[in-house]
């Protein structure tokens, strides 16, 4: 992989928490996380349900807002970091407008923006084909299947050209054929664009497979429990995964895993 020591930081956490107030009393969503993510890094989080991490990626993306710490997005807070365009997001469901064709979907946030019509052709046709999509721009959500439909969540998120990617269990509903075939897609789109990623997943292999680092996280209040950086080559093929070395990074994963467990509170 990647030799990220000396990447320049794009993503910063010092001291994180967030404190959710309910009818019920406070939520302690988040306690005493820091972190620092370089650019060009795929990062994914992991931890169990509950834990924060999705709440994690939302603070990273001004979606919601910390109770205590500092976080910034290429040196800005997360909120100048939104106004600035600097990500784009994917969500776990694709989330696209069933009246929309697909190019119509992937346009829209430039519509929303203010880009011209020469620009927002462009720029689909571009997004379409990174996500290998490019002969379904005319069909409506409900001819694709699942995975294509998230194909073009991903390729919605990348209109804009942001140099950050947030993404939130985006293939957790799919099967395990479609899982595999998407990673390998993604790991080639990231290859080929050099975002910086951020990733939640529930799944190990998955978290393995993808990754330059792995954070695991603990039960709420969710802290983090591990930061390992992956040894794994550039080039992964799925069959990577019988290997000895993939294998030992999910061990240690599955130990962070555990030891978050036996900390809770």
């Amino acid at each position: 992989m990647k030799d990220n020591a000396a990447a320049t930081p794009v993503i910063e956490a010092r001291g994180v928490g967030l404190t959710f107030q309910t009818g019920d009393g406070p939520v302690h969503a988040l306690k005493d996380v820091s972190l620092v993510i370089g650019k060009g890094e795929f990062v994914s989080f992991i931890g169990p349900s509950g834990c924060g991490k999705t709440t994690l990626l939302r603070a990273i993306a001004a979606l919601e807002h910390p109770s205590e710490g500092t976080l910034s997005v290429n040196g800005m807070t997360p909120d100048a970091a939104r106004q600035a365009r600097a990500y784009g997001y994917v969500f776990q469901a694709a989330g696209l407008y069933p009246w929309r064709t697909i190019a119509g979907n992937v346009k829209l946030p430039l519509e929303i923006m203010g880009f011209s019509r020469k620009e927002r052709e462009a720029r689909v046709r571009k997004v379409l084909s990174l996500v290998d999509l490019q002969d379904f721009g005319k069909k409506f959500p409900w001819q694709l299947s699942g995975g294509m439909q998230q194909r073009a969540s991903i390729a919605r998120a990348l209109a804009f050209d942001a140099d950050i990617l947030l993404m939130d269990e985006p293939f957790g509903a799919l099967d395990e054929i479609v899982r595999d075939r998407l990673n390998e897609e993604l790991l080639k789109l990231w290859a080929r664009t050099e975002k910086t990623i951020g990733f939640v997943t529930h799944s190990i292999p998955e978290a393995v497979y993808l990754s330059t680092k792995i954070v695991v996280m603990s039960p709420r209040p969710g802290r983090i429990t591990d930061v390992i950086e992956s040894t794994l080559p550039r080039e992964r093929p799925l069959d990577i995964r019988d290997t000895a070395e993939f294998i030992a990074i999910a061990h240690r994963v599955r130990e962070g895993l555990r030891q978050g467990h036996g900390d809770e509170i």
